[in-house]
């Protein structure tokens, strides 16, 4: 239970004063639902503004603060601005200009001889000086008032800066002072400020980076204790150690040679199932790695003892290409498996369900409806979760509480991740790395054009298209709107169906499962050439004969959503093509975001060089894949302090008595502050 110290922090944000329900909604937008999201949603840079006497002082494009007297009033048509004329103390002229309204705000606040302080942004627009919608307008005597430097918030429409930092004054009195629980001389030595005199100072001044960087260690280190507690529970766990024999392996007739990596990982997974206490195993592994057959050869392991295992995929479709995939390569090995998806109903449910039961059925495949409550097992061992980041924490959970002792569990992602970030996204597993492709497998030919040349694309996508080829076309992203990004999907999809008529499918986020599913199922079976979709594709299927990935606007993704999208072609033995349209002009990350993809297929460096990039400067960016970890850290920082982070969390635990110890109570509040106190009874699930 939380302490009650932390209560007035995680207050619903309608305790402050003046949020009503049109002020909720933009606060919503941007995760502010309390008042800790509030204090948490730090500046990210700082406007000063310049006193001046006379606007021959300051520079075009300063923030200013000037004395001057209205003059006149002119407004043209109903929807021209409303512009007020002011002249300084050399009478030389100054328009203040508003948008939207018939200018009685403006009036109101700036009668005419009358003199006023106003503040705001400098601009020259043809001849003339002007300042639009000035930040402050003072009269003079309150000139005290006028802050000299202000922090500068992220937004969203219907919300401004001087809102937001009024309701962060508001919320910083419910902040409470808290001990300290950074070991003392780590602490001495970096010269960090106490948690809530941090807090405070990052709000009046974002550039201090001691205080940041204090910050951003208190939520690595209560995230690298919850994983290192989480981590020496399940070390007192006990499950069922598994040491096959290895002759349901030897039956195995593969038409290819294993790769070192996936030796060398087939190795330390059997190594963890022969112990009593459960693997917790992340398997990494670029698009086409042989993560699958690795799975494989773990599941017979458990088979091998007389024991079940089971697959869970995160779509429906995916799980039936892993079902006849596995099916196929135990062609004449006396293992039975079988798949349970949502769909499955009637007697072959039943049949499934009690084939689970008596143990007759080894290895099941499926999506959620694997965990579900009528589903119970004679003797689950194994536990596969393809796709992790498609599953929250609970649902996987909820799938190795199916087994009468902890099952082994092997959590799989085709998402390359930096080290520093595996070490703090899942601590409390080992990690095993295929970081070797198969042989023969080719390489994806990547190109970057611009999408003026876009009717050259199409014309090349006719050819394609005549020569049997399939492909993807994926709609731009679209910040924070869904909607959008379907928008751009159906026009794309409209426009290529003048020119090709119905060999043009659509898939998109707002479709339902089912929907899509058969979307997929259609262009799978070759009934669609060309799939226009938004990013629902980057977790897809394999469609061998789909050779072409285009990405319209790709300097709008990130690196490793655009590794994930080209990893849905070059699934068969043909050459295969992604073509990224940039739109223009770019910036310099977009730039080397683009040549890297030109230059490597690289799934881990383009991990590492993507972290990189972002820095600290896109954290706020569009969608980012996976969970999201940290608000407060970012990933340039995470890089910094995981180490000592992570040596502080072990000294607590193994030097400073835990959580029962005077410092392990501080870090108690401190696992409840950044809400890393449910994780602690759940991470154990990956």
């Amino acid at each position: 239970m939380r302490p009650d110290l932390l209560n007035p922090l995680f207050a619903e944000i309608e305790v402050l004063k003046g949020i009503g329900p049109a002020l909720a909604k933009p606060l919503a937008k941007l995760g502010l639902a309390r008042v800790v999201d509030l204090l948490f949603h730090l500046p990210t840079g700082i406007v000063h503004r310049q006193r001046i006497a006379r606007l021959d002082d300051a520079a075009e494009g300063s923030i200013v603060s000037v004395e001057v007297t209205p003059t006149e009033y002119r407004q043209g048509g109903p929807r021209s601005p409303f512009r007020v004329f002011a002249t300084d103390s050399q009478g030389d002229v100054l328009t203040l200009t508003y948008f939207g309204g018939g200018g009685g705000y403006a009036r109101k606040l700036l009668p005419l001889g009358e003199k006023r302080l106003v503040s705001g942004k400098l601009e020259q627009y043809g001849q003339e000086r002007q300042i639009v919608h000035p930040d402050y307008v003072l009269s003079p005597d309150e000139g005290a008032k006028l802050p000299e430097s202000e922090a500068v918030y992220p937004l969203s429409e219907g919300l401004t800066g001087r809102r937001l930092s009024h309701l962060v004054e508001q919320a910083m009195p419910r902040a409470p002072e808290l001990q300290e629980w950074i070991e003392p001389s780590l602490l001495a030595s970096r010269g960090w400020p106490a948690w809530r005199a941090a807090l405070e100072a990052i709000h009046h001044n974002p550039s201090d980076g001691k205080t940041r960087e204090r910050l951003a260690y208190d939520e690595v280190f209560a995230n690298q204790l919850a994983l290192m507690l989480v981590r020496a529970s399940s070390r007192r766990r006990r499950g069922i150690p598994l040491s096959g024999n290895g002759w349901l392996r030897a039956m195995l007739q593969l038409p290819y040679v294993l790769t070192g990596a996936q030796l060398r990982t087939i190795g330390e997974i059997e190594g963890d199932l022969a112990q009593q206490t459960p693997m917790v195993r992340l398997l990494q592994g670029d698009v086409g790695s042989g993560k699958t057959m690795v799975a494989l050869h773990a599941l017979l392991v458990a088979v091998e003892c007389g024991a079940q295992g089971a697959l869970l995929a995160p779509t429906e479709i995916l799980a039936r290409q892993h079902f006849d995939t596995l099916r196929a390569q135990l062609a004449g090995i006396p293992v039975n498996i079988a798949i349970l998806t949502g769909r499955d109903k009637g007697r072959a449910r039943e049949a499934t369900l009690m084939g689970l039961a008596d143990g007759s059925i080894h290895i099941l495949i499926g999506t959620h409806a694997i965990f579900q409550e009528a589903v119970t097992y004679k003797n689950l061992a194994l536990a596969v979760i393809d796709e992790q980041h498609r599953f929250g924490v609970a649902q996987r959970l909820l799938l190795t509480q199916k087994a009468e002792k902890p099952p082994h569990l092997l959590v799989m992602t085709a998402t390359p991740i930096p080290r520093t970030l595996t070490l703090s996204h899942y601590g409390e597993m080992d990690v095993s790395r295929l970081d070797e492709m198969p042989p023969g497998r080719q390489p994806i030919d990547t190109r970057v054009m611009s999408v003026e040349r876009i009717d050259e694309v199409i014309d090349g996508l006719a050819r394609h298209i005549k020569a049997g080829g399939q492909g993807y076309w994926v709609c731009p992203l679209v910040e924070e709107s869904e909607l959008s990004d379907r928008a751009a999907a159906e026009a794309r999809a409209a426009s290529l169906r003048v020119r090709f008529g119905d060999r043009i499918g659509l898939i998109h986020g707002r479709m339902k499962g089912p929907e899509r599913d058969a979307v997929m199922q259609r262009f799978q079976n070759g009934e669609f050439a060309i799939l226009v979709a938004t990013t629902v594709i980057e977790v897809g299927v394999d469609v061998p004969n789909a050779t072409l990935m285009i990405v319209e606007e790709a300097e709008r993704f990130g690196l490793a959503q655009l590794h994930q999208l080209r990893g849905r072609v070059g699934r068969g033995s043909q050459h295969s093509v992604c073509l990224l349209l940039r739109g223009g002009p770019l910036s310099e990350t977009a730039r080397a975001r683009l040549a890297l993809m030109r230059e490597t297929n690289d799934g881990f460096r383009i991990a590492e060089e993507d972290l990189r990039l972002r820095g600290a400067g896109e954290m706020l960016g569009v969608r980012q894949s996976g969970e999201a970890q940290f608000r407060l850290a970012t990933p340039d920082l995470v890089s910094a302090l995981i180490q000592p982070a992570t040596d502080d969390a072990r000294l607590l635990v193994d030097r400073d008595g835990g959580l029962e110890g005077p410092r392990g109570q501080a870090a108690r509040i401190a696992l409840y502050l950044f809400e890393r106190d449910g994780a602690v009874g759940l991470l154990r699930s990956g």
